[in-house]
């Protein structure tokens, strides 16, 4: 299966095959970097890690998964440093940049900054998440996380709890939801309800969707709660984050109320949407859906390369 040169933008491009292609290279790479191989896959490439906004988990698992595959990093953490402080357009950042690596990864707080990237360069581009829009890395190491956490993926319910307007990794993972044949349960405050364009898109290609606000209710029913942070960067004013700040809280009283053995995904990172006290708790996937980043951006690389 030929992904050479692909660029990696959204949360519906590909087919299940390509999926499940995916998922097995990320597993197989897993495999290799736990028995401890020193990996050459990429050996002789250059890859640009462009972050024009704050990233702790994304940039650092893409980082890692650069160097274990073998390649080599420039980066630019902090869009401040670079030349768009002076002025310079996105589209002429990447053709500069474009000239000297093999890959670009890039987060942006633009809707669609991605899309205008992949446009301009020869290289593949890779969408560490733009503004509001997708986040599609996130949401295929959600797949492979909710594939590892039950055995499979398929005809299961999953919530999405939170901020469902701003949230672009439920944005992605929605589509991809969708495509794998499982129900989804929108739980939110009215004014971070997920986009009306999504939704009936979503509806429109076949997807089982219950909007709701009884989360007790929701989890009742759901083999996965996918919760996500009020986001406070992504309001207009300090006063629309209060209001809605804190809305849904996971605790082990929640919990109670909760299908037995569900699985508790998040992006990260956490304000208070997810008390400490449930890290605990086995279903809790969170951190070792962090550490799946690696192993399934490791993939994309390796993919996008036509390395592997």
């Amino acid at each position: 299966m030929d992904f050479k040169g692909l660029d990696i933008l959204n949360g519906y491009q590909f087919t299940n095959q390509q999926l499940n292609h995916i998922m097995n290279t990320a597993a197989e790479y897993e495999k290799r970097v736990k028995r401890g191989e020193v990996i050459h896959d990429l050996d002789g490439c250059v890859v640009a890690s462009l972050f024009f906004e704050p990233s702790t988990r994304t940039r650092l698992s893409f980082e890692a998964a650069i160097n274990r595959t073998g390649a080599r990093c420039i980066s630019m953490a902090d869009a401040k440093a670079s030349s768009q402080a002076k002025g310079e357009t996105l589209e002429d950042t990447i053709s500069t940049v474009d000239g000297y690596v093999d890959v670009i990864v890039m987060r942006h707080p633009e809707k669609g900054a991605a899309v205008r990237a992949a446009d301009i360069a020869v290289h593949p581009v890779i969408n560490g998440g733009d503004g509001a829009g997708q986040h599609p890395t996130q949401a295929l190491l959600d797949i492979y996380t909710m594939r590892k956490e039950k055995g499979h993926i398929g005809g299961q319910t999953i919530t999405f709890l939170g901020d469902l307007k701003y949230g672009r990794t439920v944005h992605s993972l929605g589509y991809f939801m969708q495509q794998l044949g499982n129900r989804m349960i929108f739980a939110s405050p009215d004014e971070l309800k997920m986009p009306e364009e999504i939704t009936a898109d979503l509806r429109a290609r076949g997807a089982d969707i219950v909007e709701t606000g009884d989360v007790r209710e929701a989890l009742a029913q759901s083999d996965f709660v996918y919760v996500t942070r009020v986001q406070r960067e992504r309001f207009p004013d300090q006063e629309s984050y209060e209001r809605v700040k804190g809305s849904y809280i996971v605790d082990n009283e929640l919990l109670k109320c909760a299908k037995k053995d569900i699985t508790i995904l998040h992006p990260l990172p956490r304000v208070d949407e997810i008390a400490t006290e449930v890290d605990s708790y086995p279903g809790a996937a969170y951190f070792r859906q962090a550490h799946n980043g690696m192993y399934l951006r490791m993939a994309l690389l390796g993919l996008v390369t036509g390395r592997v």
